[in-house]
């Protein structure tokens, strides 16, 4: 298997003046202060370009069942109707949002809070209503995303911060997908910048037994996935993830790692990190 990912290979990375790292952080980071704190401050240690892409944890179901609004869900879905919309525009766009902001300007980040209605950056298709009526979810295709805009901002000193919010061009807001975001970010901003998509989460990276934090697989490429499918190693919840990353790379996104977020430093120490996800 290939050897992308080792120390040589992130040396290369890091040097680079037109690297791009898009990275995404899940819920379980952000419900918790101290590693929220911990991976900020690794993120902004991180050289050149950088993109952070949030999703809202559990605060926005908190402060629904406060509000009286009862959380919908669907095989892990989110039923955003207006009410929940409200709710998630106030958590992801103001709350969560703006607190990581404060803090990666404490740290030296000249960061700036976006959804993807600012700026026209990100502008999706509200969900057609099929067996299951969505609300008001977003989906993004090959012409969501706004790479020149994006690139505009970043050229200009300031680190963008993505909540989980677009908009569809007509003065509505949608609930989208913060994985999906950060997959079709970092496969538009691939034609101007070598782009690395990081998911950072609770584990290592990608085990071969969920329960052993010491069954890391540091590599995978198509092969080796379909193996693991097969096996069923990955499966439920991990394979829209996967499938997500592996579309990434094959439509231009020089690599894709999936890690703790804890470890994000070392990446700046030129360690490996997580499972690394590439073509060969």
């Amino acid at each position: 298997m290939s050897k992308i990912g080792t120390v040589s290979t992130h040396q290369a990375t890091l040097s680079d003046d037109r690297n791009l790292y898009i990275i995404k952080i899940g819920g379980n980071v952000i419900d918790n202060s101290e590693s929220l704190h911990v991976f900020l401050k690794d993120f902004t240690a991180l050289p050149g370009l950088k993109i952070l892409v949030h999703g809202g944890g559990k605060a926005a179901t908190q402060l629904s069942e406060t509000l009286g609004i009862e959380a919908k869900l669907v095989d892990g879905r989110r039923i955003t109707d207006i009410e929940t919309l409200r709710v998630v525009t106030m958590v992801y766009g103001g709350l969560i949002n703006k607190n990581i902001v404060a803090q990666l300007q404490r740290f030296g980040t000249n960061a700036i809070g976006l959804t993807g209605a600012d700026g026209d950056f990100i502008r999706t298709k509200k969900r057609p209503v099929n067996a299951i009526d969505y609300g008001f979810v977003g989906d993004i295709d090959e012409k969501s995303i706004n790479p020149n805009n994006i690139s505009n901002l970043m050229e200009a000193g300031f680190t963008p911060v993505f909540c989980a919010l677009t908009h569809d061009g007509e003065g509505q807001l949608l609930n989208t997908n913060a994985d999906t975001i950060a997959s079709a970010l970092a496969v538009a901003l691939a034609k101007l910048y070598d782009t690395t998509l990081i998911y950072c989460f609770e584990k290592k990276g990608v085990l071969k037994d969920i329960n052993d934090e010491d069954s890391l697989i540091r590599e995978i490429n198509p092969d080796h996935y379909n193996e693991l499918k097969t096996q069923q190693i990955i499966h439920s919840g991990m394979l829209p993830k996967m499938d997500n990353a592996f579309n990434a790379i094959s439509c231009g996104v020089k690599a894709v790692i999936i890690g703790h977020s804890d470890d994000l430093d070392k990446l700046k120490h030129n360690k490996p990190f997580g499972t690394l996800l590439s073509k060969s």
